[in-house]
């Protein structure tokens, strides 16, 4: 029979013949360094949160409408996606408890008696009261990996809880200005359409004083059903984007009072762009590499299934059984044992966990510099959407103010002088389209401030 000094030279020894290493098993997790990418990702979460960067701001610094303010908050007490991923970072915490309390002995109360009676005599009744107690000794990881690997998942679960408040205080932004737009183009289309019923008044006059014919009148007839066509689909859109502001919300449909002269100011660092670092505060970054740490602990696991497992147990209690004899009064019992259980039989299984465990390592790796990549290349869009936005507006209000000047001038021309109502009605419409496109681009402007302070994990 072998010792337990030569069980446990057998524990070292089997697992470096199946090729695995103990150096591993209690080593920590730190960030991966191995490619350009993640070297710079290291170097700059090793340089601490800069908590100036946007998407560092408390976003009621970012929002500082009071009415979208409002908001925001009602959204974030109300919102059902939010209160499930907070309820989801209490799973992953009763996790981490039980992983902390497999550190503890295991106590069970297990009473038990009897009774017999032979020949008809009395009964003799017999029992035991013991208390058991059981404790495994975490000699090669296998406990301190799993409480690492429930730690970390701790850490993704509030992660991903981020992530859900950041997409509600963003969400109900977007939403807000919309609402705001559409308001302002129904108020373009109304004063439109007014302006082009007078045209057609005009074009009545014209025709009757013999200056213009029915072709005219009815072109200008045709303009403002367009106009009023377009009314109706801007009304049905503010409807739907109230009601995406009451769902955000968590409330019935309702109409929201909103002012269609809300604006967002842009940021003054947009122009610099935004360096790597910023990027570490993004929820779903920081939810891979959390992924990416729980897959390490999961190899260090992994190797330690090759180790004997030792387990130290105790039994007391009070009892009136002496072997096949009943003893009245009882006496205490008491017994304490240990056990190494090596796994010899497991040796395959044990190699084939150990490689699924390495995939999944590599797996989490690449899931993550992928996240990486992505996070860069969106705050990138939408850097360069703000500045060329930007640089638009400035080439849609010349065009605007020129094109005002041309249906006053057209106007002019029609009525004093050899101008044509086509003249008229085109000036027109390209004033609508321009006024239209200068609104749809101030919407982008917004949308695109809005989406990279989420894309940087803002929402704090």
């Amino acid at each position: 029979m072998k010792t337990y000094k030569q069980f446990m030279i057998a524990g070292v020894l089997a697992p470096i013949l199946l090729g695995t290493s103990s150096c591993g098993i209690y080593t920590r997790y730190r960030t991966p360094d191995s490619t350009p990418l993640t070297a710079a990702y290291a170097e700059a979460r090793a340089q601490g949160t800069d908590s100036t960067q946007y998407g560092n701001i408390l976003w009621e610094n970012v929002f500082t409408d009071r009415e979208l303010a409002a908001l925001i908050k009602r959204a974030l007490e109300n919102n059902t996606s939010l209160r499930n991923a907070q309820l989801n970072i209490g799973v992953a915490q009763a996790q981490l408890d039980g992983a902390k309390a497999m550190f503890f002995p295991s106590v069970a109360f297990t009473p038990n008696g009897s009774g017999s009676s032979v020949a008809g005599n009395a009964f003799s009744w017999g029992y035991t009261l013991p208390l058991q107690v059981s404790w495994e000794v975490d000699l090669f990881g296998r406990l301190t990996n799993s409480k690492r690997a429930a730690q970390a998942a701790v850490y993704q679960s509030q992660a991903y809880a981020q992530a859900v408040r950041s997409q509600i205080i963003t969400s109900v932004a977007r939403t807000y200005y919309s609402i705001a737009s559409v308001k302002k183009q129904l108020e373009l289309f109304r004063t439109t359409s007014a302006l082009w019923l007078e045209t057609v008044e005009v074009m009545k006059n014209m025709k009757e004083a013999g200056r213009t014919n029915e072709a005219a009148v009815v072109q200008a007839k045709a303009n403002c059903s367009s106009i009023l066509a377009n009314i109706t689909d801007l009304e049905v859109s503010l409807a739907s984007l109230n009601n995406v502001m009451s769902l955000l919300l968590n409330e019935m449909p309702q109409q929201w009072n909103i002012s269609s002269e809300a604006t967002l100011a842009v940021p003054g660092f947009v122009m610099a762009g935004v360096p790597i670092s910023a990027l570490s505060c993004r929820p779903d970054v920081a939810a891979a590499e959390y992924d990416m740490q729980k897959a390490f602990y999961g190899v260090n696991s992994a190797r330690a299934n090759f180790y004997p497992s030792i387990t130290i147990s105790g039994q007391g209690g009070f009892t009136n059984l002496l072997g096949s004899m009943i003893k009245n009064p009882g006496d205490w019992i008491a017994q304490i044992a240990g056990s190494l259980t090596q796994p010899i039989f497991s040796r395959g299984r044990n190699k084939a966990q150990l490689e699924v465990a390495k995939i999944q390592q590599q797996q989490s790796f690449n899931t993550f510099e992928y996240t990486l990549l992505s996070a860069a290349k969106e705050v990138e869009d939408y850097i360069t959407t703000i500045n060329k936005s930007i640089e638009k507006s400035a080439y849609l209000a010349e065009q605007v103010s020129n094109l005002e000047k041309s249906v006053e001038y057209t106007n002019d021309l029609l009525l004093y002088s050899n101008g044509t109502y086509l003249e008229v009605l085109t000036a027109q419409q390209s004033l609508l389209n321009a006024q239209m496109n200068a609104l749809s681009n101030k919407l982008t402007t917004i949308s695109s401030i809005i989406n990279l302070y989420q894309s940087l994990g803002g929402g704090r």
